[in-house]
């Protein structure tokens, strides 16, 4: 916790000091930093709910809590290929990802199975496919597909305004071989009217080099409630690392009106495949106004990130896409040799109510940071 002035950058920091007291905001002040982190710690137990992260392993999942109301889960059921968040809310309670497969909705898309929730994974990894992997995959291509096990939560943490979690994972072959640890930092914060999630990933190379072969499937992603898909009135087909075709039917567009921003003005579909520090999408989801925005990091590889992007809800970052989003321009191929860790930090802000592109600004300043 700070205990001088934070910047202007650091708004959620800048409002609980502010709200302390103007001597808690000095950094000259002659007030005891003791006092000081008093009184902040106060502010924020008023200004923020207590987030709880509550583990529920006999039910495969951990349950974060705002104000002992829902927010979202960390679920590794037998049913899914991999560990997501699902689903997401916003502070009311609107549910701003899509329910399918795990909770249809009326009206929704039936695409992608493997879409759930918010994930971490890819697509081609020593030619193994953990993106695509679901139930539904035919049994003769269940040998090209890797899947990622859930093996401990290692650490909880609830508290005013922020918690935590800590899991680890396996990403393995269709035949049990381990190929990476993941371990993952998760930190849960809420405001009045604002939800985000920091998810901190660290893959570690066990017995052998794995490499990450340039692909357009990857690597954290989200799949989003109707009310923030992009409108569509002809029937699109999608091609997945496998070659599979998947056909996504025209749906009623009432209530679809969801619209991608990035950090470099490009705007729609035409955020696809372009690099950009943050994405935002934007909708209406149950008559409240949302922004979804996902932050990429400077310290992350590949940075800024390309964006897969889809009008019919994917939301994902993928920096080791290059050579397909630069139509063969760029190649990074991402190796790791046995033993090699690399880190990833993405933040990820659900925002309610009439938010402007460049709020984003302050909030990636602090992320940043």
């Amino acid at each position: 916790m700070r205990l001088g002035r934070p910047s202007v950058a650091d708004p959620v920091r800048l409002g609980l000091c502010l709200a302390a007291g103007a001597a808690a905001c000095s950094s000259g002040a002659s007030t005891p930093r003791a006092s000081v982190a008093a009184n902040v710690v106060s502010v924020m137990a008023s200004a923020a709910d207590q987030v709880q992260v509550i583990p529920r392993l006999d039910e495969k999942r951990v349950d974060v809590l705002v104000g002992e109301k829902p927010f979202t889960s960390y679920i590794y059921p037998a049913s899914l290929k991999k560990p997501v968040l699902f689903p997401l809310r916003t502070a009311s309670g609107t549910i701003v990802t899509r329910g399918y497969p795990l909770e249809p909705r009326p009206g929704e898309r039936v695409d992608h199975p493997h879409h759930a929730g918010l994930w971490f994974n890819y697509g081609n990894v020593n030619g193994l496919d953990f993106w695509n992997n679901s139930t539904a995959i035919k049994s003769e291509n269940a040998a090209t597909m890797g899947t990622i096990l859930h093996r401990s939560v290692d650490g909880t943490h609830s508290g005013p305004g922020e918690g935590s979690l800590d899991a680890t994972s396996l990403w393995v072959s269709a035949g049990g071989t381990p190929l990476l640890r993941e371990n993952v930092h998760f930190v849960f914060r809420a405001r009045t009217d604002l939800r985000t999630i920091d998810r901190i990933t660290t893959l570690t190379a066990l017995r052998q080099p794995v490499l990450f072969t340039d692909d357009k499937e990857g690597l954290i992603g989200m799949r989003v409630a109707r009310g923030l898909e992009q409108p569509s009135n002809v029937p699109e087909k999608f091609t997945d690392a496998s070659g599979h075709t998947t056909t996504v039917a025209v749906l009623d567009n009432t209530g679809a009106a969801g619209r991608y921003l990035s950090s470099e003005g490009k705007a729609g579909d035409a955020v696809w495949g372009t690099r950009g520090r943050w994405v935002t999408l934007t909708g209406v989801v149950n008559g409240e106004p949302v922004r979804i925005a996902m932050l990429d990091h400077p310290k992350n590889p590949g940075f800024p990130t390309y964006w897969h992007a889809r009008g019919y809800g994917l939301f994902a970052a993928n920096p080791f896409g290059q050579k397909i989003f630069s139509n063969g321009n760029e190649q990074l191929n991402f190796q790791l040799a046995a033993g090699e860790s690399v880190t990833f930090r993405h933040e990820v802000l659900i925002m309610t109510g009439q938010v402007a592109s460049q709020d984003i600004e302050p909030y990636y300043d602090s992320f940043t940071r």
